[in-house]
């Protein structure tokens, strides 16, 4: 049996927003499996909230380059908010950006390149350390491209051209009017940054994704008292709404609220002048996954007077 710990219950209880004592049960039911105790909690219905745990927290910015068929983002990190300000900073991750519509996802050969003056990357990521006198890093970049089309892009929060908190591509293809193709694509894009894809479409959900949804809907709909074969339909019901959340595609458009993100793209392509094939997006928020230390403030003053 894995010892349950204090700490344990506070991130369950974070990012479930169930009670203290349901999070320590959860936690115990489970052998403090973490991905196991929010499960048992929804299917308890007892989850009030289901809080990412990839919270933005880290400090930097997010960069984003465009040339044509290719398009990259790179995320920088810093401690504070105060140097993502700085213009040296912006210059870097500028570089770094557009070296990523190069070497993208070789994160080995990206921090290998020839930046400034023949320093590396990862050479200039030290340099920049000493200069601005605070801890930094290049956390991760990546590219996108199509063979006909475009690829477009939105950044926002933006501080700078091509800066900013949350970058997101979305590429295109099609052999139509590439300007309007591209205006079709930032409002995806803008689409992508508000609503938060997780899959394209319905065949790339992740397999295990589904499998533990399937469950806990089946579970939640056991809870009623129905009949399994009642069951079975409420939960290929609620399968359909599960999709319309995570799946870019059976989303509902952002910008007029009402139509399905492939109809918007089937409907574009009368004007476009050519068929029209949405094959991929990325979105990057600056410090998903990175936790920021969380310091007790009463026991901080404590030490002061102390």
């Amino acid at each position: 049996m894995a010892e349950i710990t204090a700490a344990a219950v506070k991130e369950l209880r974070e990012k479930s927003g169930a009670g203290m004592m349901d999070c320590k049960t959860a936690l115990t039911e489970n052998d403090g499996d973490m991905e196991g105790a929010i499960d048992w909690l929804r299917k308890k219905g007892l989850s009030a909230a289901e809080k990412k745990a990839g919270r933005a927290a880290a400090e930097g910015l997010v960069g984003m380059a465009v040339d044509g068929t290719t398009g990259a983002l790179a995320e920088v990190n810093s401690e504070t908010d105060f140097v993502a300000r700085n213009e040296i900073f912006q210059g870097f991750v500028t570089k770094v950006t557009a070296l990523a519509l190069v070497h993208g996802n070789d994160e080995a050969a990206l921090k290998a390149a020839v930046i400034d003056g023949g320093k590396s990357v990862d050479e200039t990521v030290v340099e920049l350390v000493g200069t601005i006198g605070e801890n930094i890093g290049f956390r991760r970049a990546t590219s996108l491209s199509v063979g006909a089309g475009v690829v477009s892009g939105y950044v926002h929060n933006q501080v700078a051209p091509g800066l900013g908190k949350i970058g997101v591509l979305v590429a295109l293809e099609s052999t139509g009017d590439a300007a309007k193709l591209d205006e079709l694509g930032r409002q995806l894009a803008m689409h992508v940054a508000a609503a938060q894809p997780q899959f394209l479409d319905i065949a790339s959900v992740d397999a295990s994704a589904l499998d533990r949804e399937r469950e806990v809907l089946a579970e939640q709909a056991r809870a009623s008292g129905k009949p399994e074969e009642i069951v079975e339909k409420m939960v290929e019901g609620r399968l359909r709404k599960f999709y319309e959340e995570v799946v870019l595609n059976e989303q509902t458009f952002v910008i007029d609220g009402e139509t399905k993100v492939s109809k918007v793209v089937e409907a574009a392509a009368k004007e476009i002048g050519a068929p029209v094939a949405l094959a991929g997006f990325v979105r990057f928020t600056l410090g998903e996954g990175i936790e920021r230390r969380e310091d007790d403030f009463a026991d901080e003053v404590a030490k002061l007077a102390n």
